[in-house]
């Protein structure tokens, strides 16, 4: 059964991060506002919660995850990052692009691009999305919230809640 947390986007509150993080570490999947739209994300390291986002999704282990990270120092642990990528990611984090960068070992081989063996990493520009990776001290495994049969991503928290009040 799904179970909602209802933090305010731009002041959120710690007591409720504190509730979702630990959703997270629990194997939760939340869905949570970026700058640019809605994402489900869950822990890094918890496959089933990974799977149950493929799933909601409908989508193979050819689609890309985004690893959403706090600030660019993190990204350089996650990917492998030359001079000339690292002064785009520099120029234009944080905000709501997402970069498709070659992964390293410190991921799991499950997250990334079975054969190009890369992930989406991203730093957002929103509030919650912020305080959140600032609860878990640690990156979130997240895609867009686009539902099968969906041209955009959801954008409203109650059309979010009863479309996946099932699923979650």
């Amino acid at each position: 059964m799904a179970r909602v947390v209802n933090i305010h986007p731009d002041s959120p509150q710690q007591r409720l991060l504190a509730q979702a993080a630990e959703l997270i570490r629990d194997g939760g999947i939340v869905a949570l506002p970026t700058d640019s739209c809605y994402a489900l994300g869950c822990h890094l390291g918890d496959k089933e919660a990974m799977d149950r986002i493929r799933l909601i999704r409908q989508m193979d282990e050819r689609h890309h995850l985004t690893l959403m990270v706090r600030d660019l120092s993190e990204i350089a642990h996650f990917a492998r990052v030359d001079n000339a990528q690292y002064r785009l990611l520099k120029a234009t984090t944080p905000g709501s692009y997402t970069f498709i960068l070659e992964g390293t070992k410190e991921l799991p081989r499950r997250v990334l691009h079975p054969k190009r063996k890369t992930i989406g990493l991203r730093v957002p520009n929103h509030p919650l999305a912020l305080a959140l990776l600032e609860e878990l001290d640690e990156p979130l495994l997240t895609s867009t919230l686009i539902l099968p049969g969906s041209e955009a991503p959801l954008a409203d928290a109650d059309e979010i809640r009863q479309h996946l009040k099932k699923v979650l």
